[in-house]
């Protein structure tokens, strides 16, 4: 293994969220409850699980409450769930205070671009970040920690590159309001190895690479090592989505996030340590697929479904 990887990742899922709210249609709650299940039996420490918004602009994440009251909560896992707006937090304390079941972390998220944050958030960079500051000083108060995201990092599909220095403004921006971790996106998979290079030799001349992380899409099928090129500056936090699962509405022609499975099978290969059991996570992006009726968007559980066909297993 080169030296200048981790010898251990944190990898979070992020298909219960932001992978299935780019479905088509609505999934029942009672699979989303076991789909995360499966994923944190899987060893996942981590598995962002669904979305306080109004159901009319996102019908997928309905009934996240449930979601939340239904799932088998494991000593050591996390449960995030995306908050992008005070209504969403008051819904989200609204839960905790009804079930008695802790929230305990919740996301947010800005944009590199401000023509995408005007089609995903109908406001400026500015303004959302203003809106989020206010979620994360009321989210600090009841205890959670909060999670940031940072959307088209690498590219937007309206305005084309993204300046490095905007990138780092945005996530400085996130760290100071109370972001334990920010979270890099491709969103629209147009990255590459050298502009991940670049981008986070600037992040971590800045930041501590313990709070920053990477979330790649494989529209260009260069996510793999855009992660590998991330874990070469020691940010050793990666996002993915079991089975490949998701995309962005706002992003025409991007596909879904690396798959977990694809992202965990080269992991291992470094002798990097996950914590995951690659087996079990293959059977739970078979199950979601099988939900979803297609087959599994991840090339390492193809070659591992295959594997076990011929073996009789």
């Amino acid at each position: 293994m080169p030296a200048r990887l981790p010898a251990a990742v944190r990898v979070v899922e992020v298909g219960p969220r932001d992978g299935l709210q780019n479905e088509p249609g609505s999934i029942a709650v009672a699979t989303r409850v076991e789909l995360i299940d499966r994923l944190a039996g899987a060893g996942l420490s981590m598995v962002e699980s669904g979305s306080f918004v109004s159901p009319k602009w996102v019908p997928q994440m309905a009934g996240t409450a449930e979601v939340l009251s239904g799932i088998d909560r494991r000593p050591g896992v996390r449960y995030p769930v995306l908050v992008p707006n005070m209504k969403g937090f008051e819904a989200a304390l609204a839960h905790q205070q009804a079930s008695g079941r802790p929230v305990e972390e919740i996301a947010v998220f800005s944009a590199a671009s401000e023509t995408f944050s005007q089609k995903n958030t109908h406001c400026s960079i500015d303004e959302g970040l203003a809106r989020f500051a206010e979620v994360a000083g009321a989210a600090r108060t009841v205890g959670w920690q909060v999670r940031g995201y940072v959307s088209v990092a690498f590219g937007c599909p309206y305005e084309g590159e993204v300046d490095a220095g905007r990138v780092l403004a945005v996530v400085q921006r996130l760290l100071d309001m109370g972001c334990h971790e920010v979270s890099v996106g491709d969103t629209t998979g147009v990255g590459t190895a050298g502009a991940v290079h670049r981008l986070f030799e600037r992040l971590t001349i800045a930041i501590p690479a313990a709070r920053l992380a990477g979330h790649f899409h494989d529209t260009w099928g260069q996510a793999l090592a855009n992660a590998l090129a991330m874990l070469e500056h020691g940010v050793a936090t990666v996002d993915a989505s079991v089975a490949g699962l998701g995309g962005c509405p706002y992003s025409p022609g991007a596909t879904g996030n690396v798959a977990t499975e694809d992202m965990v099978w080269m992991l291992h290969g470094l002798g990097i340590r996950t914590g995951i059991d690659f087996d079990r996570l293959v059977d739970a992006g078979c199950f979601i697929s099988a939900a979803l009726g297609r087959q599994t968007g991840s090339r390492a559980a193809r070659a591992r479904l295959a594997q076990r066909a011929r073996s009789g297993g």
